[in-house]
């Protein structure tokens, strides 16, 4: 069954509590967290702090997506903040095995993400020592972008590159996925599927998460 990583990114982060409980109390299988530096992507999200807040209250795993420069800096604060799965862009790291080697041995699930620009070949000498491999389906920095639907393809062509190689990586996809595209992503080989404005800007976020959690 397809995983559900609601992303805090459009959360009330004026009333935070209730949305945690909102995601606890739901079908939802992840927290996602988007850490933004405002030099890797125009935006600026949240850091530890928020982060440390968030693992207080979660009942359930915390998806960390670090969209910033020189992830290798902060990983061990990643691991006290809470972060289960930390995951790193392909295009921010310059040794990119180190850094996930790092994070493995920190005792955290180490996932790279890549953007829509990027082909999945590049990951192929390492796809071996993943957990998880997030496809941006939108140009990451905001929430609330229209999906990008060549992303189904490159599905398609990293399930295939998983099972050749015998990883056991899942597949995440994280941009203007809704009802509208889920169904297509689960087909392909999508394990993960990471839903913020969607779900939190719904009349019902919780019957939003079964929704997407039953495609």
């Amino acid at each position: 069954m397809i995983q559900i990583s609601p992303s805090m990114l459009s959360a009330n982060f004026a009333d935070l509590k209730t949305d945690i409980e909102m995601i606890n109390n739901s079908e939802a299988d992840l927290f996602h967290l988007d850490v933004m530096d405002g030099v890797f992507v125009p935006n600026i999200s949240f850091g530890f702090p928020v982060i440390s807040a968030i693992n207080k209250y979660a009942k359930k795993p915390l998806d960390v997506h670090l969209m910033i420069v020189e992830p290798d800096k902060y990983i061990d604060n990643f691991k006290s903040a809470g972060a289960h799965y930390l995951t790193v862009h392909y295009e921010a790291c310059r040794h990119l095995h180190r850094t996930v080697q790092t994070i493995k041995n920190q005792g955290m699930k180490a996932g790279v993400s890549l953007n829509p620009h990027t082909p999945v070949s590049l990951l192929e000498n390492i796809i071996g020592d993943l957990d998880l491999v997030l496809l941006m389906s939108v140009n990451p920095g905001f929430g609330g972008q229209k999906f990008i639907p060549e992303t189904v393809l490159k599905i398609y062509k990293l399930k295939e590159m998983i099972l050749q190689n015998g990883s056991s990586a899942l597949i995440e996809v994280d941009g203007g996925v809704d009802n509208t595209n889920a169904l297509s992503l689960k087909q392909a080989g999508a394990d993960i599927l990471v839903a913020g404005s969607y779900i939190f800007k719904s009349d019902d976020p919780t019957k939003t998460i079964a929704g997407l959690k039953s495609i």
